[in-house]
């Protein structure tokens, strides 16, 4: 059961980035500036004179979002191959591919979308983000466990 658990939340994790790369380049850039523009006011609480501006932190946020994604999305893929039996290395490596192929998958699709283009910038940082959460994650799990 747990097994089957670990791959439908990669399945989820997956359908998740899926629409978000579905949506139009108009709604993608709407929700991503109502986020940017929460994380702009959140931080000028905390520093008020900081003085950012929104539409330049805009592209920031959305990097970082793919990087997030793809960093999530390596940590669940390695932790569902533990839980099937492949850990350490072999899990690590299994699971960055699937991320990597993923990325790959994902900016074709945009292709296809309105507004948006497949990045070949983007493959990279989705795929930096996989590796240290495939990394991170596949090496806490490889380590004994003290009982």
């Amino acid at each position: 059961m747990l097994k089957l658990l670990s791959w439908a939340t990669v399945i989820l994790w997956m359908a998740l980035i899926f629409f978000l790369s579905a949506q139009a380049a108009e709604q993608s850039d709407q929700l991503s500036s109502g986020i940017t523009e929460k994380i702009v006011q959140a931080v000028e609480k905390v520093i008020p004179d900081v003085g950012l501006v929104t539409e330049n932190m805009n592209h920031i946020v959305r990097k970082y979002a793919h990087f997030f994604a793809y960093l999530m999305l390596g940590a669940l893929t390695v932790n569902a191959f533990c839980t099937s039996g492949v850990c350490g290395f072999k899990g690590i490596a299994a699971a960055v591919i699937v991320c990597v192929l993923y990325a790959i998958s994902d900016e074709i699709h945009q292709i296809f979308v309105p507004g948006r283009s497949g990045q070949f910038s983007d493959v990279l940082l989705d795929s930096a983000g996989a590796v240290i959460g495939a990394f991170v994650v596949g090496n806490l799990r490889s380590k004994p466990r003290k009982t």
